[in-house]
């Protein structure tokens, strides 16, 4: 039986509930469908995941969502997931490959969890690029600027008032919802006014989540 917080975030998913800037991310993750994979093993994933791409780049088509004017002069930095570069003052445009994500469902609800627990530093999906024949989410973000080292204790202690247990180094579960949020390192999450604005999360769902639909 779904819990209140469950059954909203069930909800966002599905695009029955309102979250920030959540309706065009709403939109694209309905058009793909629920995201789930036939068989199992890296190569299906991996051809699971090829031919959501081409249903979504004809969304994108469809939709005229090819984003072609990002000033790649503007760069800030980039990780193994994501190009960061600065739009003006308050805003930073990031574009995602959903590397860290099976298919790119995964990475829509990723979004809308983010912009669920973390308002602040909601993303806007503005469109889409290719770059090296690679697709990108193309997401806006309010610009946080640090203006002192993270606590990460504080970090660990905010969220597990919030539900989420710290399992290994910067990674943190909610069993009760069977959320996971990983990778919530010092670069990830900074502080700016004695305050901590999450801006880079990692969200999973495990089969317990989509088991108590």
């Amino acid at each position: 039986m779904l819990n209140g917080l469950h059954y909203e975030l069930h909800n966002i998913l599905s695009g029955k509930s309102e979250v920030r800037f959540g309706a065009a991310i709403q939109a694209v993750a309905h058009h793909l469908g629920n995201g789930k994979k036939t068989g199992a093993g890296i190569e299906n994933e991996k051809h699971f995941k090829r031919e959501e791409a081409e249903k979504l780049k004809k969304y994108i088509d469809e939709n005229n969502l090819w984003i072609n004017n990002i000033d790649f002069s503007q760069y800030v930095s980039e990780g193994a997931e994501q190009k960061v570069y600065l739009k003006d003052s308050e805003t930073v445009i990031k574009l995602n490959d959903s590397i860290y994500y099976s298919c790119w469902t995964e990475y829509f609800h990723n979004l809308l969890l983010h912009n669920f627990f973390f308002p602040d530093t909601a993303y806007e999906l503005i469109g889409f690029t290719v770059d090296n024949e690679t697709l990108f989410a193309v997401v806006s973000q309010n610009y946080v600027k640090s203006d002192a080292p993270t606590d990460l204790s504080k970090v660990k202690t905010f969220l597990q008032s919030n539900g989420f247990e710290n399992n290994r180094n910067n990674d943190y579960i909610n069993h009760d919802l069977g959320v996971i949020l990983e990778d919530l390192h010092d670069e990830n999450v900074l502080t700016q006014n004695n305050l901590l604005y999450f801006i880079d999360t990692v969200f999973y769902l495990t089969d317990k989540f989509w088991s108590k639909e």
